[in-house]
This record gives C-alpha cells, structure tokens and sequence, in this order.
C-alpha cells in the first residue's frame, strides 16, 4: 500500500488593500476640513513648533546631526531647514526638520493607549512643501501655499492621533514613530500628487518596515535616538512616497496576512481598534508643552513641584520623604531609580524633573545638562520620592470627556510638618485650558525664536504667523524663506 505524503501551498490570491488602510487614503484625499478650530490651532502648532527647532539650534548635539549625508551637495530647488543655511533633497531635509522639532522634546503631544507627538509630522510636510513649491516656480507653476501645509497638518495629526486612541504599539515594545512614519507616509504622497493606488503601495511600504523599538526611550538604555527618532520617520516617509511615485508596487494585506502581516507579526495577532472615524478631533484636542520642557505625563508634576518651591527651598535638609500621586502610564513610562546618563534619560525621569522643580522653581532645558545635574540635591530628593498610582487619575487620562494628565504632590518634614497635597489635574498647555494658554504659547514662541534671530527677525515671523488669513495664502517658499540665516 502506497501512501503519499501531503504537501501544503499557500494560497496566492491576492485581497483588496487592507481597509485600515483604504480608510486612510480615502480620508486623506477626499476629506475636506471644516473645523476653524483646527486651522486655529494648527497654527499655533506651527508656531510652537517650529520655534522648539529653533531652540535646539543652540545644542551642538542636534546641530551634529543636520546637513547633507555627503558634505558640500546642491540640491536644485532643495528644501531649506530653518534656521539654518541647508538646502537639502526632502528626504534629507524631513530628517533634519524632523531632529530639530522634536530635540527638546518640548511641543505637541498626544496621549492615549499610545503616546506620540503628531507635530513630528511637520519634518516631512514642511521638506515636501518646500521643496514642490521652489521646483513649481522653476517649472512655471504656482506654489502651494501655507493652508495646504496646515490641512497636512490637520490630517497627519488625525491619523497619528486616531489610531493611538484604542491601540498600544508600547505594549508590545514598539515605539510610537511608527504612526509618523505612516501618518507622514499618506499625507506627502498626496502632496506629491501621487494616485490613490500609488499613495496606497506607499502606505503599505510604510507598515513594512519592522518599526523601531523602544528601547532608547527605557532604563537602562535611555538615549538621544529619542530626539532623532521622528526625524528618521518623517524623512522615510517621504522616501516611500518618492519611490511609490515611480510606480513601484504595493502590499495589500500587509496588516492582516496571516502569519507574515504586521498583526500577526508584531501586534500579537490583535487588530486595531477604533474609537472614531477619521475628521479633526486629535488637532482639536492637542496637548501643548507650553511652561516646561518635561515629558508630558510629568507636565503637572513639574507643575506641582514648582508651586511646592517657596515651601520647601529653605527647608531640603528636613525633607523627610516627599509623595508623588499619578497615573499608570507615567509610573510605567518615566518613573525611574538609579543613575541617569543624559540629557535624553533625565527629560524621561518623572523624579529628576519634579526635584528640579522643588529646588530651582522652574525646569528649563538646560536643567538636562551635566552642569546642573550633577548637583547632589538632585539625587537626595529623588531617593526620597515616593510614586503611587491613582486610580482615579489612571481612569479619567482615558476617558474622551476628560483626558486629564493628573499629578499631585506632597512633602513631608522631618518634624511631622508637611506642606499642602497639591494636585493639577489639567496641564497650561489642554484643550480645557487653551484660553489661558495661548498667551503663553505666543511668549514662548518668541523667547524662542529670539534665541537664534536679530529682533527685526522675529517681529517679521511673528507678524507673518499671527494673521491667519493672510498666513493661509502666504507662498510655502516664502515661509520658509523667513526662517534662513
């Protein structure tokens, strides 16, 4: 009796493109934006933004990374990086305005099952932009325009934004560049006038890629690959789309194929989940960085910290133990003990940041640097910290009404004495307070930009960026013509 083995074959038939990703490109293309309030605040994400940029040029280990790959290269029509003399290709130039708005980690973020900062996108909207308006006038054609850049903005936020909502790459140790690099991926392969399909096959590239872990952002490994991280997302997005422009193919069910998708893979075989469809919510809803350069979960701490400094700046020798009540993810992302190696791992230290507070009454981002880290009151107070978790404060950070990021504080004395619980359930820089914080917002846009241009300068910049209507059909390569040196 004869028996014959069995062989297996995979089935070769090929699906319609995932909808997570038709639900992308069909949003990005056909979408139109109604909500004023979005181009409001996309524009003073604009300006904060590219002010942060501005304020990294100060720090040599930024400035180290931009530039051309190859030294002294012309690009014809290339994109410029503010601030700076660069003209580069928009890959390069993604990078580079990618690295300078997120070094200091100082801007937009958003919070959810996912963390991000969906103003990283701008590295890449801003290189495409630039650099399709300079190669339109050479070729006899209008250039686009600042709305476009801020309708980019507004779509990118909401992708990035929508997603993170109900699904955490963190939790499977993928890090939250990956929604830049997809979100950025979808936006510029529009702007590049790409197809549906052609946009498509670029998307597809992007959820290819394997994504980057988090290690670089954790103890013991906390490093400046954080700051770059966004960078090197942005300028592969605009990679992505170039090549898709070329008519290179796409990968249908890169997210559900079995066994080799991205869910099975590295989602551990779950799909996303959704909240909500695709509009202007996350722009809406945006966090602002707008008192400290802090890692947003540490936003009210720092807060906290500082208005506990006139109590506690002439009593440090009697601080017997100080309490720290937050919520989950700040206890899970930035609470750490031991030794802190840099800049990079001090802006992730939810007690590093917090003693800053208490012994300087601000937190600025030279408080990072060797020079005042190594004042040994800083660690004195963090072996004396104590970090619990509220229930409360874990629950309303997700709850859609709210997304408080809650922190409170207090310190007690040696003699029994203590000063008051302090708690900030909402940040200068939330939705709930965006009337108080715009003033804010436009001081530190100018402190900023005041750090790197001459007077005449600024006032030039900030005129430009306060008329909103006269911002929207303001040239891109006249924009950015503003911000050279």
């Amino acid at each position: 009796m004869t028996t014959q083995a069995q062989t297996r074959a995979d089935t070769n038939i090929r699906t319609d493109f995932d909808k997570e990703l038709t639900a992308i490109i069909d949003y990005v293309y056909d979408q139109q934006i109604n909500s004023q309030e979005a181009y409001d605040t996309a524009r003073l994400c604009l300006m904060d933004t590219l002010g942060c940029g501005i304020l990294a040029l100060r720090y040599s280990e930024c400035t180290k990374l931009l530039g051309p790959i190859t030294p002294g290269t012309i690009v014809p029509n290339g994109a410029r990086v503010p601030g700076t003399q660069y003209e580069l290709d928009p890959v390069q130039a993604a990078f580079n305005i990618g690295a300078i708005i997120r070094w200091l980690d100082f801007n937009d973020t958003w919070l959810a099952a996912e963390w991000g900062h969906p103003s990283d996108n701008l590295g890449a909207i801003l290189a495409v932009a630039d650099h399709l308006s300079r190669q339109n006038i050479a070729n006899g054609k209008p250039p686009l325009t600042m709305k476009a850049v801020l309708t980019a903005m507004i779509k990118a936020h909401e992708i990035q934004g929508v997603i993170a909502l109900e699904n955490s790459f963190n939790r499977v140790g993928l890090d939250h560049v990956v929604l830049v690099k997809v979100a950025s991926t979808a936006v510029v392969a529009h702007m590049f006038g790409a197809s549906k399909q052609q946009a498509l096959n670029a998307l597809s590239n992007a959820w290819l890629d394997g994504q980057s872990l988090r290690t670089y952002r954790h103890a013991p490994n906390a490093g400046s690959r954080k700051s770059w991280a966004a960078g090197d997302a942005t300028s592969r997005a605009v990679r992505l789309a170039m090549i898709a422009l070329t008519g290179e193919m796409g990968y249908p069910s890169v997210l559900t194929a079995k066994t080799w998708g991205f869910y099975d893979v590295l989602f551990k075989g779950e799909h996303f989940k959704f909240q909500r469809d695709y509009d202007a919510y996350v722009m809406e809803n945006i966090l602002f960085k707008l008192s400290y350069p802090a890692e947003f979960h540490a936003q009210t701490a720092v807060e906290c910290a500082v208005q506990l400094h006139p109590q506690v700046k002439d009593r440090l020798a009697e601080i017997d133990k100080i309490v720290l009540t937050t919520h989950e993810s700040a206890i899970r992302i930035i609470s750490k003990q031991g030794p802190l190696h840099n800049p990079a791992d001090r802006d992730h230290c939810l007690q590093y940041m917090t003693a800053i507070g208490l012994l300087h009454g601000d937190l600025t981002a030279d408080h990072y640097e060797d020079v005042v880290a190594n004042d040994p009151r800083i660690d004195a107070l963090r072996d004396k910290m104590i970090v619990t978790e509220d229930k409360r404060f874990s629950r309303e950070y997700h709850e859609p009404d709210k997304r408080s990021i809650a922190n409170a504080m207090q310190v007690f004395f040696s003699d029994g004495s203590s000063t008051d619980n302090i708690c900030v359930e909402y940040p200068i820089g939330h939705r709930r307070r965006r009337a108080e914080g715009i003033p804010v917002l436009l001081q530190k846009f100018q402190r900023n930009l005041l750090t790197h241009f001459p007077q005449q300068q600024v006032e030039q910049i900030m005129a430009a960026c306060q008329d909103p209507a006269s911002l929207e059909v303001t040239p891109v390569n006249e924009f950015m013509q503003l911000w050279l040196v």
